[in-house]
């Protein structure tokens, strides 16, 4: 199976979805990462051009540990807007390389305007992917995907229905989210966020949920023709 996470920046796959998207690599799946966006603001001293940078490395580093496939989409933070035809083709282009069997994507109802923007294009993408008439740089993909919504930062009205246990990749999720070192001093000065504390807590909160000692929870997008019967996530 191929499967591929969209997210909006750098770091927020690991937090949300990495041990996850571990688990389906040890299953044998093919997995591709795609952040929406660059990452260029997240810090209270270094400056965008050089911050994308450092954060475009950092996120690969992360997914070079994991073996997962990086695909990023380049767009600059706070500029993702969910009606731009320009961005959305960005995305149906990853989405036909990518050509998932199984989509995970950030809930649309999450604290920040990127994260609710990164949502509404990878849905909106994901069924333009799949129109072979709807011409950009790459063949249209012939699979309508089922999709699951990753869990809101801090899960905050989040409701799950689906849980994966991380108990086994939780350490290796860790280790990819310290990929992200230029993040660790923006949380904490800009958010008054503990980097590794409030991913443990999480993984604590949707594992104490199911029984287990750490997972990630997702909620399956309920629209016509996305829905399947058999359980696609690991």
């Amino acid at each position: 199976m191929r499967v591929l996470a969209i997210t909006a920046h750098p770091d927020d796959m690991e937090f949300m979805c990495a041990g996850t998207l571990l688990k389906c690599k040890a299953r044998g799946d093919e997995v591709f990462v795609c952040t929406i966006n660059n990452g260029n603001m997240g810090h209270m001293v270094i400056m965008p051009d050089e911050l994308r940078d450092i954060r475009r490395a950092e996120a690969q580093k992360s997914c070079d540990m994991a073996g997962f496939t990086y695909l990023p989409a380049d767009i600059g933070d706070l500029c993702s807007y969910y009606q731009s035809k320009e961005q959305k083709d960005i995305l149906v282009d990853i989405i036909r390389q990518a050509d998932p069997d199984l989509l995970i994507i950030p809930d649309p109802e999450d604290y920040m305007c990127d994260h609710v923007a990164a949502s509404k294009l990878a849905f909106d993408a994901a069924f333009m992917a799949t129109c072979p008439h709807y011409f950009t740089k790459y063949p249209a993909t012939d699979k309508i995907t089922p999709i699951y919504y990753m869990a809101t930062a801090a899960g905050i009205n989040f409701n799950p229905t689906e849980y994966v246990d991380i108990t086994e990749f939780y350490e290796k999720k860790l280790q990819m989210l310290h990929c992200h070192e230029s993040q660790e001093i923006w949380l904490r000065d800009h958010d008054g966020v503990d980097y590794t504390k409030e991913c443990r807590i999480l993984s604590e909160y949707y594992g104490l949920q199911c029984h287990k000692d750490y997972a990630e929870a997702f909620r399956p997008c309920l629209v016509s023709h996305r829905i399947v019967t058999e359980r696609m996530l690991p």
